[in-house]
C-alpha cells in the first residue's frame, strides 16, 4: 500500500476521537465490545490489504449514496453487522469516511487504555507468525511495563527489520532505514 508511515503514525483527528469514543461509549453501554473489536480489527485489515477499498474510503470523488452502498457490500461480505456496522453507515453517511483508519485506531487506543494496555505501532516487512507476536508483545511488556495491544502493518519496502512506536517513542530496526544510513554516510565518504 501506498500510505506512508508519518499518515500512520501522525495524531488522530479531533473528529475521529469524537467517533471512536462515541462507539466505545455504545459498545460498552450494550456490552459488546469484544464483538466491536473484532469487527473493527477485521475492517481494518480488509482495509489494510485492498488499495481500491482505501480508494473508495479516502476519495472526495465518490458521492455519499456511492460510499454507502459499496461500504454495505464489504460489510456484508465481512459478516460485520449490528453495531459496528451502524457506526461505518453512520460515518458514511456524514461524509466521514475517509477519517475511518484513523478512526479504527482511535478505538483501538480508547480500549487499550480501558484496559490498562499501551498499544504498539508495529510496521513489518512481512506479517509476524503467532510466536514472534508473543515474543514481541512479552518484550514490549517488558519495556513498557504493562501489556502492549499491536497494531500491525504489514510494508514489504521495510525489507526486513521492524518499526515500533509506542507512544512518543519509536524504535527503526528496518533493512530500509539502515541501507539510507548507509548510502549517506558513504556519499558523505565519496
Amino acid at each position: 500500500m501506498s500510505q506512508s508511515s508519518s499518515e500512520k503514525s501522525g495524531p488522530v483527528s479531533d473528529v475521529a476521537a469524537r467517533y471512536a469514543s462515541a462507539l466505545f461509549e455504545l459498545a460498552e453501554s450494550e456490552k459488546k465490545t469484544k464483538v466491536v473489536e473484532k469487527d473493527l480489527g477485521s475492517l481494518d485489515a480488509m482495509l489494510k490489504g485492498s488499495d481500491d477499498l482505501m480508494r473508495l474510503v479516502r476519495s472526495p470523488v465518490f458521492s455519499s449514496e456511492d460510499q454507502m452502498a459499496a461500504i454495505s457490500k464489504v460489510l456484508a461480505k465481512a459478516k460485520i453487522s449490528g453495531l459496528t456496522a451502524n457506526f461505518v453507515n453512520v460515518v458514511a453517511g456524514n461524509r466521514r469516511l475517509f477519517v475511518l483508519p484513523d478512526m479504527l485506531r482511535a478505538f483501538r487506543q480508547i480500549l487499550a487504555d480501558a484496559r490498562g494496555e499501551a498499544t504498539a505501532e508495529v510496521t513489518v516487512a512481512q506479517k509476524l507468525t503467532a510466536d514472534q507476536t508473543k515474543e514481541l508483545k512479552a518484550t514490549l511488556k517488558s519495556v513498557v511495563g504493562k501489556d502492549v495491544a499491536l497494531d500491525v502493518t504489514v510494508d514489504p519496502s521495510l525489507l526486513g527489520g521492524m518499526i515500533v512506536k509506542v507512544g512518543s517513542r519509536q524504535i527503526d530496526t528496518s533493512l530500509k532505514t539502515k541501507l539510507s544510513s548507509l548510502k549517506l554516510a558513504l556519499k558523505e565518504v565519496g
